[in-house]
């Protein structure tokens, strides 16, 4: 799975429209619906937007790995 695809199942699985993802971590909707359309490349800060924000940082790991590590409170949004 790529990151596009990644980014899309953790707003879906957490039940927001994209224009909602994007208030809750500060990015433009147009550049989002670029990213889930993989047509731009997500750079390094509006990952780490996704990546550190408190609702989202439980997929971190999985994110950067494609694993899960429960224990630590990091899951998959499948």
């Amino acid at each position: 799975m790529d990151l596009p695809e990644k980014m899309k199942a953790i707003r879906a699985r957490e039940g927001l429209t994209q224009g909602e993802f994007c208030e809750v971590v500060g990015i433009s909707i147009s550049s989002w619906k670029k990213y889930e359309a993989a047509i731009t490349e997500m750079g390094r800060q509006p990952f780490l937007k996704v990546a550190n924000h408190e609702r989202f940082r439980k997929y971190a790991f999985w994110l950067t790995t494609g694993d899960v590590a429960p224990e630590c409170g990091q899951v998959s949004p499948f």
